[in-house]
C-alpha cells in the first residue's frame, strides 16, 4: 500500500515539474524543473524494482543531459530582460497545459481500470545489467543505438554552429 502511495506521489511530482518546465519562462528554471521530473522519475523506477534503469536515469539523464542543456544554454546566451512575475503564463505556456490535459484524459481513457493484477513471472536473469547489456548491443537495437547517439552527436554541433554564427 505504501508503494503505492509513494508511487502516486513521485507520479505526481514529476507531472508538475513537467508542467513546471512548460510554463517557465526562464530557461535555467526550466532545465532545473527538468531535473526535478528525471529524479522523481528515477524514483519512480526504483518503486518498480527497476534499479538499473533509475540508476542509469540519474547518472545519463539528471547528470550528462543536464549538463549538456545547461552548456548549450550558457552558449547561445538567451537572456530575459528582467525578472518573470510569479503566477503569469504565457500562451506557450497554456497550449502546454492544454496538450497535457488532453493527454492525460487520454491516458485515463486508456486504462482498463483500476484492478490489481497478479505480476507476470520473469525469466532468470530478467533486468540485470548483463540481460541489458546483451539485448542493447544484440542486432535488433544496435542500429537504433547507434542512430541515437549519432542524433545528440549532430545536435550538439548544430547547436555550436548557431551560437557562433555571428562570430
Amino acid at each position: 500500500m505504501s508503494e503505492s502511495v509513494l508511487f502516486y506521489l513521485f507520479s505526481f511530482l514529476a507531472v508538475l515539474a513537467g508542467l513546471s518546465v512548460v510554463m517557465q519562462r526562464s530557461p535555467i528554471a526550466s532545465a532545473l524543473s527538468l531535473v526535478v521530473c528525471f529524479f522523481a522519475l528515477a524514483a519512480d523506477y526504483a518503486l518498480l524494482d527497476a534499479h538499473f534503469v533509475a540508476v542509469v536515469q540519474v547518472l545519463v539523464y539528471a547528470g550528462a543531459i543536464m549538463v549538456l542543456f545547461i552548456f548549450v544554454i550558457m552558449l547561445l546566451n538567451i537572456r530575459e530582460p528582467g525578472p518573470t512575475p510569479f503566477g503569469l503564463i504565457s500562451r506557450r505556456g497554456l497550449l502546454g497545459i492544454g496538450v497535457a490535459a488532453l493527454l492525460g484524459v487520454g491516458l485515463i481513457a486508456g486504462l482498463d481500470g483500476l484492478v490489481h493484477r497478479p505480476a507476470p513471472e520473469l525469466p532468470e536473469g530478467y533486468g540485470t545489467i548483463h540481460n541489458i547489456g546483451e539485448q542493447l548491443f544484440s542486432d535488433r537495437y544496435l542500429l537504433p543505438f547507434e542512430a541515437v547517439s549519432l542524433l545528440l552527436t549532430v545536435g550538439m554541433i548544430g547547436a555550436v554552429v548557431l551560437a557562433k554564427r555571428e562570430v
